[in-house]
Parts: C-alpha cells; structure tokens; sequence
C-alpha cells in the first residue's frame, strides 16, 4: 500500500513539474516564437563620398524583442539614383557622379534609408552654360547646366544638383537640385545668375539672363 502512495506521488509531482515547465516556456514568448523584424538601420547614416571610390553599407535589424542583428542574405538594396550612387546586391555603393541619393536596404516587408552625398575631388572651377539666355515676361522660363572642371578628367562634369543656385533678383524662382535649373522669369529685367559650389574652396560662376 506504501508503495503504490509513493508511486502516486511520484506520477502527480512528474504532471506538476512538467505543467510548471510548460507555463514557464510559454510564458517566455509562446514557446520560443522568433523575435520578429520591426524596423531597419542602415549605415552609415549620412554619408560624404569623394567620385569614384566605394562604401560597404550595412544592414541592421531591429527586433520587436529588443534585440539587434546583422542582415546579410535576403537583403534587397537599392538606390534612388543610380546615376549618382549606384549599389551593389551585395550593399556595396559607388560614387558615380556629384549629387546625392538614398540608399534602401529592404528585408521582406520592412525597410531602412540612408544618404549618401557623393562630391568631386579636385574641381578646378565651374562654369555656368549657357553663359547667357532669355525668356518671356511673366512666367517664362530659362534652364542653366553648372559644369565643373576636373583635374585629370577631359570632359566637364555636371554638378547642377550640388551646387547653390541664385539670381540677383531674388523674386525670381529657381530650382535646387535638378539638371538643369531652370529659372521663372517675372518682369523685363537684366538679371545674374550665380552658381555655388562648395569644394575645398568655394568656386562661383555666373551667367545673365534677359527677361523680355
């Protein structure tokens, strides 16, 4: 009769130690359920990029657990303007040209931006083309392209999206960050165009425009 108690005993602690095993688990996330992505970061943050050379981006992921954790395969990246920095599947960016774009790391559903402002080394001087431009009173409008000039390169290049546009009337429209720019006339006037462009030294060029 002792021996059977025992045994009783035995069986109802083994169903309670394993009912308290199991409130623990499922009280521990529902059974070890993944911690799942909230949010993505991705690095660097803002970044400055001379023509030509490369960055590695990194992917991180922000989990509703609050952990971290490096993403790599399943990664989408993608760029906002490949023309100025185009990225690798890999999350690799080249600078291409002057400008900037918007870096995306994507992992299923959820996403991550970064910037990277890509600038030209050893600019020489700028020029504004064309030199001089008209257009009609009142609503019409001229476009000016800021070239710079770069040591150890033959060609010209467009910088019309990083530098500062201005006019000498300061009524007048004109857009930033877009090739060309492009100029909304008001009344008959004589006006300056300048362009800015910040290196390591400041360069400025200017261009007239006639409105008639």
């Amino acid at each position: 009769m002792a021996v059977r108690n025992v045994s009783r005993i035995q069986r109802k602690l083994a169903v309670l130690i394993t009912f308290s095993f199991l409130a623990v688990t499922l009280g521990c996330r529902g059974f070890f359920v993944n911690p799942v992505l909230q949010s993505v970061t991705v690095g660097p943050s803002n970044l400055n990029l001379q023509q030509g050379p490369t960055q590695q981006m990194t992917a991180t992921g922000n989990l509703d657990d609050g952990s971290t954790k490096t993403l790599t395969s399943g990664v989408v990246w993608s760029s906002s303007d490949t023309t100025i920095a185009p990225v690798s599947a890999a999350g690799v960016v080249n600078g291409a040209a002057a400008g900037t774009a918007t870096i995306t790391a994507e992992d299923g559903t959820v996403s991550g931006q970064a910037t990277v402002n890509v600038a030209l080394a050893n600019v020489t001087s700028i020029k504004i083309t064309p030199t001089s431009e008209t257009a009609t009173a009142n609503g019409g409008t001229a476009t000016f392209t800021a070239m710079a000039t770069v040591s150890g390169q033959s060609q010209p290049i467009d910088v019309s999206k990083t530098v500062t546009w201005s006019t000498s009337d300061s009524n007048l429209q004109i857009t930033q960050g877009q090739s060309p720019a492009t100029v909304t006339a008001a009344g008959a006037e004589v006006v300056t165009v300048t362009a800015t462009y910040n290196s390591t030294t400041t360069l400025t060029a200017t261009a007239t425009l006639t409105v008639q």
